[in-house]
């Protein structure tokens, strides 16, 4: 038995459910900078070390995300979508128990790895679920994440900062019962389509050029946001600020992220995505310039409205990517969202060196002209995707959520 898709622009049931998972998922991801001022000197940490940390934790969450991706594409979608959540929160609730850097790499990688089996399943169920609207869909599901990713600091910091570092371990029972609730509502996920050339990364040549591109200009601006989101709770602790106070003002850089990548989709479903991406890196550049210079408060606030713009960019990268390869829209999501990302991550290492030499405000001035050089990629992408934004309807496998279905149902085939 079969259920076609309705007419409907987005579809608002799935797109719902896994945005919600993201929430979840991209807060548990976020738990590891906002304790940097409390980690290091317990573990004896230097900024290089720090970075090298948040070079595994990348790794594990994002460069796996490709083997994740393709899994997904070969119809495990739903056993990495309900895996992901348990995993991460699981693992990454204990952050703050280690006592040796060794040991925090371990739960780094294993709590990554929950993180990234999640993702490219969740994006791909977005996009399905985005039907005529795309661009709208991955901004939902995309700024729920980052809405996740931005409350993180806020409440950890908060938390470690009154009760210390064993208070992480406090998130490991709502954790779990969100992934529990998830798994019970993972929608109903949509056959394999027939896929050319074979599928996976073979699918993906006829639009190499443009999706290496993008994957450039990703790499650029992971490494400035995520450099910032690293130390920046460094930098404030070192300007006076508690942990709180830095965790707050690192909250607000990221949730203003997050309403950019909610914009930043809409904008590109009206105004076409090439042109949102250059105006977006274009305009964040002068915030980030000037959020070095200052101090406190003025840094988080400029920095704030510049991560508005420079997130504004993650939601049309990724709709963009599987536009252009609509048959590989899992491993299209772990290339924008883990490779590129996790390859980002893997330079903030060197950003750790640079400031151990040069001191934080100018490495991160450094950094703020990144987004002028995405910019300049940019412009060399096609003004549309070459391949229609509209996913027509799909059939769905209502047997694969429903155990009472009939065995005709865990047999059917797409119309």
């Amino acid at each position: 038995m079969t259920e076609r898709a309705g007419p409907t622009l987005v579809d608002g049931r799935p797109l719902g459910v896994v945005s919600s998972a993201h929430f979840m998922v991209d807060a548990f991801s976020n738990m590891y900078a906002p304790l940097l001022p409390l980690l290091m000197p317990r573990l004896g940490m230097s900024l290089q070390a720090a970075g090298t940390l948040m070079m595994v934790f990348q790794a594990a969450a994002s460069l796996s995300q490709l083997a994740f991706g393709r899994l997904a594409d070969r119809g495990h979608a739903r056993a990495l979508l309900v895996a992901g959540p348990l995993v991460s929160a699981t693992v990454l609730s204990l952050i703050g128990l280690v006592q040796r850097q060794a040991l925090l790499a371990v739960v780094l990688v294993c709590g990554g790895l929950g993180v990234a089996a999640f993702h490219p399943p969740g994006a791909m169920v977005a996009h399905t679920a985005g039907r005529a609207r795309p661009g709208t869909a991955m901004s939902v599901f995309v700024t729920s994440g980052s809405i996740g990713f931005a409350l993180s600091p806020l409440l950890v910091a908060n938390a470690a900062g009154r009760y210390g570092l064993g208070a992480t371990v406090w998130f490991l029972l709502p954790g779990v019962a969100c992934a529990l609730l998830f798994a019970r509502a993972v929608p109903a996920l949509p056959l394999a389509p027939h896929r050319p050339h074979g599928g996976g990364l073979r699918a993906l040549r006829p639009q190499a050029r443009n999706l290496f591109l993008l994957y450039l200009l990703v790499v650029l601006r992971t490494v400035v946001s995520l450099s910032f989101a690293t130390f920046v709770p460094v930098l404030l602790t070192r300007q006076g600020m508690s942990v709180g106070e830095a965790g707050t003002a690192m909250a607000l850089y990221l949730f203003m992220s997050g309403i950019g990548g909610f914009w930043g989709g809409r904008l590109s479903d009206s105004f076409g995505p090439r042109r949102v991406i250059v105006w977006s890196l274009l305009l964040a550049t002068p915030f980030l310039l000037m959020a070095p210079q200052t101090q406190g408060w003025a840094f988080a606030g400029l920095l704030a409205i510049g991560g508005l713009f420079l997130q504004s960019t993650l939601p049309v990268n990724v709709s963009f990517g599987q536009a252009l390869a609509p048959h590989s829209a899992a491993t299209v999501s772990s290339l924008m969202m883990g490779v590129a990302w996790g390859t980002g991550g893997m330079l903030v290492p060197v950003t750790g060196m640079v400031a151990d030499a040069l001191g934080l405000p100018t490495t991160l001035t450094i950094l703020a002209v990144l987004p002028l050089c995405a910019a300049a990629l940019a412009t060399q992408l096609p003004a549309a995707p070459p391949l229609p934004m509209h996913v027509e309807p799909v059939e769905v496998n209502v047997a694969a959520i429903d155990p009472s279905a009939d065995d005709d149902a865990r047999t059917s085939e797409p119309a």
